[in-house]
């Protein structure tokens, strides 16, 4: 047996966890429980909401996977929503960034500084189009979306109120009403 020298590898050497999510994230291997039902519905939402236009562009969407590989520094991030054109490159199972065409991200309690800062760096160096982030946390809760990427960062970043409507830029470029996250 092969000893891990890295995350990266004790990753890829891990059995199948059910119930829990593993993650690569900036050089740390990370396993955490899966979300609660409230944080897996919005997820379900948001696919369910983004049918119609998975159905007219071809593309896949998926609540809870497929895992994606940052290329650069092969982080392996496992997004609550995913959304891919029909044929994408892979890294073994794993859908590789540069074919994503946007993820989604449920801010938890406990994922607070990984979903808002972390993950939005690696999306980025990534170079994933879009990232969304449905924020319930706040007293306030909050959905933005991140786009636009230069120099290893988003560059556009629009916010607003959950409930209100949020138009998801290009390459979806589709107007999401955000209080299907309220229920």
């Amino acid at each position: 047996m092969r000893v891990p020298h890295t995350a990266r590898d004790l990753f890829d050497a891990l059995p199948s966890l059910p119930g829990f999510r593993a993650e690569v994230i900036e050089g740390k291997l990370i396993v955490s429980p899966m979300g609660t039902p409230e944080h897996l519905w919005m997820a379900a939402d948001l696919h369910d909401a983004l049918q119609p236009l998975r159905r007219e562009r071809g593309w896949r969407g998926s609540p809870q996977g497929p895992s994606i590989c940052i290329e650069g520094p092969r982080d392996s991030l496992a997004p609550d929503y995913v959304l891919v054109p029909p044929r994408c490159a892979r890294w073994g199972q794993e859908v590789l960034s540069s074919y994503v065409i946007m993820v989604a991200e449920v801010v938890s309690p406990s994922s607070v500084h990984v979903d808002r800062e972390e993950k939005r760096h690696l999306y980025a160096v990534g170079r994933v189009p879009v990232y969304l982030l449905i924020d319930p946390v706040p007293e306030v809760p909050v959905v933005t979306v991140h786009s636009d990427i230069a120099d290893g960062g988003y560059r556009s970043i629009a916010t607003v109120p959950m409930g209100k409507p949020l138009h998801l830029p290009a390459p979806v470029d589709f107007e999401l009403d955000t209080s299907i996250f309220m229920a």
